[in-house]
């Protein structure tokens, strides 16, 4: 459903990577106010964990697939833009682990001490505004809802080949997420989260 979740967070996320899309389409010249659907099979949203701690070279990195579930772009007298993605849905990915360690990890993400996804299942962000930052690059501004709390938040996107890519990085103590700590704090999960996207429109 950029409504998301995490060692992240569990919420309807309607990202601002969108935002950025409609914004540009609403700009071109003569371009007729429409909502277009996300194409949510060519699009897709990646969260990236780090970890952090004295004994940090013997844990690893996460890298988490959030499939979007549903997204639009508005192309109106405020162009706005809806992402959604379901946290129940969201995938650790992390090569070169066990399957047995990737499951563990992905019980522990979707749990209640992180993303608590069943009570939180929907991940949103909606625009608010943008503005250029160059050619075929922008800044854009919006709020972005996870594990129930919603926080203003500010996407770099830009435009290439029809896709709107871009990223965001966010703090999971905004959202009343605690990072997670292993051996008395010795590996740990750092509370910067970074979200990356990649957005194209359905045709």
């Amino acid at each position: 459903m950029l409504k998301v979740n995490w060692p992240m967070k569990n919420v309807k996320l309607r990202i601002g990577a969108v935002c950025f899309l409609g914004i540009t389409l609403f700009s071109t010249p003569r371009v007729r106010a429409q909502e277009q659907k996300i194409d949510v099979q060519k699009s897709n949203l990646t969260v990236h964990v780090y970890k952090t701690g004295l004994f940090s070279a013997f844990a690893h990195d996460h890298d988490i697939f959030a499939p979007i579930a549903r997204g639009t772009a508005e192309i109106s007298g405020h162009a706005s833009v809806n992402l959604e993605v379901d946290a129940r849905t969201l995938r650790v990915m992390d090569p070169g682990i066990s399957d047995k360690d990737r499951a563990e990890i992905q019980t522990n993400m979707l749990g209640a001490e992180v993303l608590d996804s069943e009570r939180f299942h929907e991940i949103i962000f909606q625009s608010t505004s943008a503005e250029p930052n160059g050619a075929e690059h922008w800044i854009v501004h919006g709020n972005l809802t996870v594990h129930g709390q919603t926080q203003p938040v500010t996407v770099e996107a830009s435009r290439q080949a029809g896709h709107f890519t871009g990223q965001v990085t966010i703090k999971q103590t905004s959202f009343g997420i605690k990072p997670i700590r292993i051996a008395g704090g010795a590996v740990k999960v750092k509370d910067d989260v970074v979200i990356e996207f990649d957005v194209q429109l359905a045709q």
